[in-house]
Formats: C-alpha cells, sequence, structure tokens
C-alpha cells in the first residue's frame, strides 16, 4: 500500500480523495464516517460525501447503468475540485462499475480506492432496511449485485475484509495511509 501525503494547501497539493467503493451493506459508509472524524480530529480539512446521502438532495438520480455513471462522474467531479483546493475527501459509493472509479481516478491526482470486499450472503444478511429481499422480490430494479452488476476493483489501493476486520481495524489501515496513527 502506498502512503498518500496529508493535504497541504498552502502549496497547491491536491488532497486525497479516499473513494470507498463495494456492496450495499458491505460496511463501507460505517467505516468512511469513522474515518473522516478522525481526519478531523487530527485537524485535516475533510468532507465527507455519501452515495445514499448524495441521493437525497438530488432525488431524481435513477438507477440505470448511465445514470449511475452521470452521478457519479459529477460526484468524481466535485471531489476533484474539493482535492485541489486542498480539502480531503471521504466518499462512500457503492460505484458497481470500474469505469466510472477509473474516470474518477483519472480526475483526482489522489485517488485511493478502498474496496470494502464483503461477500453478498453477508450483506444480505446484514441488510436492516430489507433492500435485498425486495430486490429478489421484483420490488426493486437495477439493484446492484442482485440484477445489476458490480465490477470489483482489479487493482484497489487498499482491500478490507470486513468478515475479517472489525469496524476499527478497518479504519486503522485506511489511517495507515496518512503515514500511521496520531
Amino acid at each position: 500500500m502506498s502512503a498518500v501525503a496529508a493535504p497541504a494547501p498552502r502549496t497547491g497539493t491536491a488532497a486525497p480523495v479516499l473513494w470507498f467503493t463495494g456492496l450495499s451493506g458491505s460496511g463501507k459508509s460505517t467505516i468512511a464516517v469513522q474515518v473522516h472524524q478522525e481526519l478531523l480530529r487530527r485537524g485535516l480539512d475533510a468532507e465527507y460525501i455519501d452515495g445514499d446521502v448524495l441521493r437525497e438532495v438530488f432525488p431524481k438520480t435513477g438507477f440505470s447503468r448511465e445514470e449511475r455513471e452521470e452521478h457519479l462522474r459529477r460526484t468524481g467531479y466535485m471531489a476533484s475540485r474539493l482535492a485541489a483546493h486542498g480539502v480531503a475527501v471521504v466518499a462512500s459509493f457503492v460505484s458497481p462499475y470500474r469505469e466510472s472509479r477509473d474516470f474518477i481516478r483519472k480526475h483526482c491526482p489522489g485517488f485511493v480506492e478502498i474496496y470494502v470486499a464483503t461477500p453478498l450472503e453477508e450483506c444480505e444478511r446484514r441488510d436492516v432496511k430489507g433492500l435485498y429481499a425486495r430486490a429478489r422480490r421484483g420490488e426493486i430494479r437495477n439493484f446492484t449485485g442482485i440484477d445489476d452488476p458490480y465490477e470489483p476493483p482489479e487493482h484497489p489501493e487498499l482491500t478490507l475484509d470486513t468478515r475479517a476486520l472489525t469496524v476499527d481495524q478497518c479504519v486503522a489501515r485506511v489511517l495507515e495511509i496518512f503515514g500511521g496513527k496520531d
């Protein structure tokens, strides 16, 4: 795993964009929120962007492949602008397609892909909102992992197996990117 320098807004160095990807229920948002809180505690300028929250702000964002890719391109652009101004970005999105994540990587010099590698069966077991069951019954269409594919990253900077690691251990592994503990 390569180290990513902490943001340095005075020198114009782009801040990192920590992009958490994985299936719904994988644990990516739980981990990302704690990482964001720790970055703030350390005194870094940081923003947290969550896919579900952003969809509340833009409720007409759809779930077809084209709509998802457009949504992620916009989000990636926003992340790139924040990072260009020295704000570390912690983003949590299913972001199921490699092409979308590659687009964001190309536009964010400090892009760090963090794959929360939780198997579908475990995500379904954890599903407190019942989304997977609804998708299996056909009540939700284009649901990633059920009737829409998830393309796992081929070379993420970090992979987290939430079956083998606790949330705190996952957070610690992500924070190692910033040079260890503070």
